[in-house]
């Protein structure tokens, strides 16, 4: 039986931290929307995620400003306004997405 060897950075794995704030069913959807369709409101992204429900958005969106993924403007106005944009942490992500893709496809794009 091969000995059983843990991660080397197994107290603290940096590559977990960062798939745990884009990993699930929604927050690469979401990511996408805003990537493709710039700073949105709450309804304009509903309707852009296909499938996401009115609460899997709300808590979505919640975990990735916590995150620091998305930021959350909110205007004063009546009735209150509010937009999501991607932060500059977000940004930064989208080569490494691009390449993810590459990978996947066998071929540049």
């Amino acid at each position: 039986m091969a000995d059983k060897h843990d991660c080397p950075c197994s107290q603290q794995c940096f590559l977990q931290s960062a798939m745990d704030k884009i990993g699930g069913k929604w927050k690469l959807p979401v990511l996408c929307s805003l990537t493709a369709n710039g700073t949105s409101r709450y309804n304009e992204l509903l309707h852009n995620v296909s499938g996401i429900s009115n609460t899997m958005l709300s808590q979505t969106l919640k975990e990735l400003e916590h995150d620091g993924m998305v930021i959350r403007k909110q205007y004063l106005e009546v009735p209150v306004r509010v937009e999501y944009e991607l932060s500059e942490n977000s940004r930064r992500l989208q080569p490494i997405l691009i390449d993810l893709i590459r990978w996947e496809m066998g071929a540049d794009i």
